[in-house]
């Protein structure tokens, strides 16, 4: 089975093309990790091409995709998202979604991801990777963190211990998927753990005529 992963969960773009059966783990066939900041909706499609050109593979030639779900900016998310699904579509082919925390680093970990507004996403692992807390977003200070932190090294001092470098891979992608993959499509529902910054007005404002 020829796998697309993708992740826009995080500022550095992630797309990876591999081969993977439920006897064997995934071998990755191209990969490319792109600093994308916001231009996600921008250098996407071009890195698919880029992924899919450097493996000598088609877009036709893909028998399922996996996306990561976030946590992580709306907007990101939205465009990983919207276009696993558009590939899914024309391809008639299984898209499923995955969390990007559980794509980064394996066994007993937690696993910190920039969240903005000065707060982190963070999940917490046993030593099977079962993923055991989280996913959630808070202040560095107050993040139930516990072991082996890796991700974001940025948030070391606040955290109060150190963090191993680390971000999302195709491995990881996959690994996470390995039970979704072989089976149906299922419905892609984000990780946003915020509320929108937009609301609809509480109450409707009386209009004097």
């Amino acid at each position: 089975m020829l796998v697309l992963a993708l992740d826009t969960a995080t500022p550095t773009l992630v797309v990876g093309l591999a081969r993977w059966s439920a006897d064997v783990a995934g071998a990755v066939l191209a990969e490319r990790a792109v600093p994308s900041g916001n231009r996600h909706a921008e250098l996407l499609t071009p890195t698919i091409r880029q992924v899919l050109a450097d493996a000598g593979r088609w877009v036709a030639d893909l028998d399922a995709v996996v996306t990561g779900l976030g946590p992580g900016p709306f907007t990101g998310l939205r465009v990983g998202i919207v276009t696993a699904a558009a590939l899914g579509d024309a391809l008639q082919v299984p898209v499923h979604g995955v969390c990007s925390l559980d794509a980064i680093g394996s066994g007993a970990r937690s696993v910190i991801t920039d969240a903005r507004r000065k707060e982190v996403h963070w999940a917490v692992y046993d030593a099977a990777g079962r993923r055991v807390g989280g996913p959630g977003v808070d202040r560095p200070e107050e993040a139930p963190v516990t072991g082996p932190v890796v991700g974001d090294v940025r948030f070391a001092e606040r955290l109060g211990r150190p963090v191993s470098a680390a971000e999302v891979t195709t491995a990881g992608l996959l690994r996470a998927a390995a039970p979704l993959l072989g089976g149906p499509s299922a419905p892609l529902e984000p990780l946003y753990l915020r509320r929108p910054d937009a609301v609809p007005p509480a109450a409707r404002k009386t209009v004097s005529r």
